[in-house]
């Protein structure tokens, strides 16, 4: 007989006002993925950082290979073989990438360090510089550091939370190839995310949580995408109404933008044009790290290096403006970094909804102004309720929501101030498969009432349901626009390498130029 890798029995915790876990029992075989799925706050991260030793539980057992554990922390986790990959990075933005590294593998010296991330990074297909710092790298190229971190411990145990939320579909399908090679080595594997198709593809034993219980277990490759979420949230997320509209007049208007990069690490941005209409959904598309974090920097005013009329605003020049003056235009935005940069960890929601909508919570009839407290609160209570965010209260910190819930948190505090132009990066990272279906039905419902949305993803699947136009975005360059209707994964992903430039040449020689992109807006409202 077979004994487990992991085993836990009746594990439960508690925090104040919430049950994260309550007497799960879960079993890990060798060599075997096992998916731990639920709906955002079901108690997923809890459970992993218990079996990381990040949090002790309150109640309950565990198991590693037969033998009753008790791991009082990551450092004792790492001694007996598990490591994990968490969904917020536990990463030093001022040290470089082999520093990072290093910390958690003392015993080599940091050139031993930096050869054996070049190594890992190769066998796995997982590109990364050890010699950047942090601060430059992408969210993506983030997710690679933590990876190849996790890989180079040697775990027999792999925890996953969310590995893929801000990997390409090539990214993602190296990842598989990686994982089901530690399988077939021995390497057991607990796989949390929120994309039910990959779950089906890639474990072969899926368990599932609900309000920190255990409310089934399956073999998910037998199950279909319904079942699954049948069995998380207890229904299947209502399908998207995207219904064709006739595009307004240009909101946004970028006009050859370029920008040297701010550190030798960054990206040029050259020449990037793009329009982006009221009433409609436009899509930028592009493998992590190819200039989308200038670009969404210039855009939201935390770049002001801009040329005068490079940026415009339904009209307005707002190249030199920072991000509040660009609020008080009509632009909200949503970083793809939750903590730090969409709201402040420490911070009640409550106050962190003050960051972005002051002119509605603060009076100004004397210098400074004065916090309306009760309006704050009230607010903020409504969007937690508007948008199913689970949190004890309008109080509790940033810090303390899940991923998924604080997602929904910040995208429905920009939604809710009623944007003229709205800006978002990965709006559906993290999130289960009822929010993401609420989160992207919110985004459709502002373009329906005349706003102009602009969405950077790295999901290809989320830009095909949402978008009615798309760009690729590749070495600091952006493709033409292309309407979704006339796309395809395959011509996208070409794109993502930087070939529409040799399509548009081809096109030449043949007098098939494109038509102006104005035009094909035109067409597409006629059609």
């Amino acid at each position: 007989m077979t004994i487990a890798r992991l085993q836990l029995s009746g594990i439960s915790k508690s925090y104040p006002g919430v049950v994260a876990n309550d007497a799960v029992s879960l079993s890990v075989m060798p060599g075997q993925i096992h998916a731990v799925l639920g709906e955002n706050g079901a108690g997923k991260s809890t459970l992993m950082k218990i079996i990381y030793g990040a949090v002790r539980p309150d109640a309950g057992a565990m198991m590693l290979n037969g033998q009753l554990m008790q791991i009082r922390s990551p450092r004792e986790a790492r001694a007996n073989g598990i490591s994990m990959v968490f969904q917020h990075f536990n990463l030093f933005e001022t040290m470089t990438v082999a520093e990072n590294v290093w910390l958690g593998l003392t015993r080599n010296s940091l050139d031993q360090v930096r050869a054996s991330i070049l190594a890992k990074a190769n066998e796995y297909g997982l590109d990364i510089d050890p010699a950047r710092p942090v601060h430059t790298l992408s969210v993506g190229e983030m997710q690679r550091v933590e990876i190849i971190r996790a890989l180079l411990t040697r775990p027999e145990l792999l925890i996953l939370d969310e590995p893929t939320s801000v990997l390409t579909p090539q990214a993602v399908e190296k990842l598989f190839v990686v994982l089901r090679k530690l399988a077939s080595e021995g390497c057991s594997i607990l796989y949390i995310s929120h994309k039910l198709h990959e779950i089906r593809e890639l474990c072969s034993a899926c368990t599932v949580l609900r309000g920190g219980k255990v409310t089934g277990v399956c073999d998910p490759s037998q199950e279909s995408n319904a079942s699954l979420s049948r069995m998380m949230i207890g229904a299947e997320p209502p399908p998207l109404t995207h219904r064709e509209m006739k595009p307004g007049p240009v909101v946004l208007r970028v006009e050859q933008l370029s920008l040297a990069r701010e550190d030798q690490f960054g990206v040029d941005l050259q020449g990037l044009s793009l329009r982006v209409h009221a009433g409609e959904v436009v899509g930028v598309a592009g493998v992590s790290g190819n200039g989308q974090k200038e670009l969404l920097y210039a855009l939201s005013g935390e770049d002001v290096r801009a040329r005068a009329g490079a940026i415009l605003i339904e009209g307005a020049d707002v190249s030199g403006l920072n991000p509040r003056q660009r609020r008080e235009l009509g632009l909200h935005f949503v970083p793809e970094e939750r903590l730090g940069r969409g709201a402040v960890a420490t911070l009640g929601l409550a106050h962190n909804l003050l960051l972005t909508r002051e002119e509605s919570v603060s009076s100004r009839k004397f210098a400074g102004g004065w916090i309306r407290a009760r309006r704050l609160q009230h607010q903020t209570r409504d969007i937690l309720r508007r948008f199913n965010v689970k949190a004890h209260g309008v109080r509790a910190a940033a810090q303390s929501l899940s991923g998924g819930n604080l997602q929904k948190f910040i995208v429905g505090r920009e939604i809710d101030a009623a944007p003229r132009l709205f800006i978002v990066s990965q709006p559906t990272w993290g999130v289960d498969v009822g929010a993401a279906a609420q989160i992207r039905g919110e985004i459709l419902e502002l373009r329906d009432a005349g706003c102009a949305v602009l969405v950077v993803s790295e999901e290809l699947e989320e830009l095909f349901e949402l978008c009615d136009r798309m760009y690729v975005i590749a070495r600091g360059r952006l493709s033409p626009s292309v309407l979704v209707r006339e796309a395809t994964v395959e011509k996208i992903g070409e794109w993502m390498s930087g070939l529409w430039t040799r399509e548009a040449t081809s096109a030449a020689r043949h007098g098939q130029a494109s038509p102006p992109e104005e035009d094909r807006i035109a067409d597409h409202a006629q059609a």
